[in-house]
């Protein structure tokens, strides 16, 4: 019979039994929920609604289950329904009627609001330590080519010489933002659910607050229909995962690129790619490729969930059991691609003549040579136009601007000096773009290090 069943004149139908089961997926909640019932079990001892005895007979059946379901050794049913029915059938089965008193001043509602806060707060912290990993090659990376000159692209065009480190560093900067974002994620949904009952909280004489400490909990919800019908963090979540798949995706798209032979400014290495059936010359950057196709994943958690959400009254409705398996799909879809990703990083191999060759084309430092002619008192627009008469006849001729003479430069201008080769060159004009966050080493050395001193203060928490 079902622990609902009281009301009820039949069973359920066996499809209805199948639709309405969520066991095949959130059993994963199992550790939660048992923590969690233990807390309250403890809670209402504390404030005398169930004897010591009751509540002692609670908590060590609960660890006796735990232990079990640990071993491998229980299995559930979807007759139960869910882990919370699961957990308290097989409560009951082994202890009796102690076992009928913890849901006392309790609903499933609340009690699976807890569950799924807890779990989506510690798959948190998982996400967090996968991204800090990441940010400590990016930096390791980033030192080993503070001197590497590329070419800086915009609309996909040569454009700026940059430095392969500030590349890299971008995409720290880019990932310490998903961090602070998962941070303040954690920060909002650390509030206590546990005691919101149904929807109109409990007459019977609970501490809210004595559960919400033994849970590290910051507080309890305030309102106990907010508590049982909020998702919003798990929507912040899989916002967060969004973006931070967004990063991702652009960045294996950068590595894809990079490796063709169209570029070749990294080779990966061979445990980090992959064949194929026909063509024996190929090493295929699948694993970028994947990475870039799991964000379009994670991106349908987020629009399934918040389809989901958008049209329910409160306060609980069953719409909301679909929560749980977008945002544990995303979930284990980032703690997948995060490792692989870092570490198909760490080991590429960087083709640093490639990059410089191509950073000799294009015509990347004309800015500095404007700014050359700026400074020697040129307004900048005028100096604009100067250059792009030099770019114009470069381009004629298959020139650079370096292998202009001087006398073809003072054509166009004659505040031209023979100084303008050291302004033109590559290496210095990467040199000198020292301004903060740009590519010259003393800013890529203070970036590095922050981001170092970012991912050190986590990882002494």
């Amino acid at each position: 019979m079902k622990l609902w069943g009281g009301r009820f004149g039949k069973d359920t139908d066996a499809l209805v039994n199948e639709f309405n089961a969520s066991i095949q997926f959130d059993q994963r909640l199992y550790g939660e929920d048992i923590r969690g019932s233990m807390a309250h079990a403890e809670m209402l001892m504390q404030c005398g609604v169930i004897s010591r005895e009751d509540a002692e007979a609670i908590i060590q059946g609960l660890q006796g289950i735990l232990a079990d379901i640990e071993a491998g050794t229980v299995a559930f049913t979807a007759d139960n329904e869910d882990i919370h029915m699961n957990v308290e059938a097989l409560l009951t089965s082994r202890i009796g009627d102690a076992g009928k008193r913890l849901h006392t001043a309790r609903s499933r509602n609340d009690q699976v609001a807890l569950d799924f806060r807890m779990y989506v707060r510690n798959e948190i912290g998982t996400v967090v330590g996968r991204l800090l990993e990441l940010e400590t090659v990016l930096c390791r990376r980033a030192r080993e080519h503070q001197n590497t000159v590329m070419p800086g692209y915009t609309h996909l065009q040569r454009a700026q010489p940059i430095s392969f480190a500030q590349h890299l560093l971008a995409y720290a900067a880019m990932f310490r933002r998903d961090v602070t974002r998962l941070e303040d994620c954690r920060a909002r949904l650390n509030e206590c659910p546990l005691g919101c009952g149904a929807l109109a909280g409990t007459t019977y004489p609970i501490d809210r607050w004595r559960t919400a400490r033994a849970l590290a909990f910051d507080r309890p919800v305030g309102n106990s229909l907010d508590g049982v019908s909020d998702r919003d963090y798990a929507l912040e979540l899989l916002s967060d995962l969004s973006i931070l798949m967004t990063h991702l995706s652009r960045f294996a798209e950068e590595i894809i690129l990079w490796c063709s032979w169209e570029f070749k400014f990294i080779e990966l290495d061979d445990a980090y790619a992959t064949g194929s059936s026909i063509m024996p010359q190929k090493k295929n950057p699948d694993v970028a490729e994947l990475v870039r196709g799991k964000t379009g994943r994670v991106y349908g958690s987020l629009m399934g969930l918040l389809t989901v959400m958008k049209g329910l009254p409160l306060a609980y409705n069953k719409d909301m059991q679909e929560d749980k398996e977008p945002v544990f799909d995303a979930l284990d879809t980032v703690e997948l691609c995060l490792p692989v990703f870092t570490a198909m990083l760490d080991t590429m191999t960087v083709l640093r003549s490639n990059m410089r060759k191509a950073a000799g084309r294009g015509f990347i430092n004309a800015t500095d040579c404007a700014d050359y002619l700026t400074k020697k008192g040129m307004p900048f627009r005028d100096a604009y136009t100067a250059v792009g008469k030099l770019v114009a006849a470069c381009t004629e001729q298959g020139q650079t601007l370096e292998e202009l003479t001087l006398e073809e430069l003072r054509a166009v201008s004659d505040l031209f000096e023979a100084d303008v080769y050291e302004a033109l060159k590559l290496e210095n004009c990467m040199a000198l773009r020292s301004s903060y966050g740009g590519p010259a080493v003393s800013e890529t050395t203070r970036q590095i290090e922050e981001i170092e001193a970012f991912v050190a203060a986590r990882e002494h928490d």
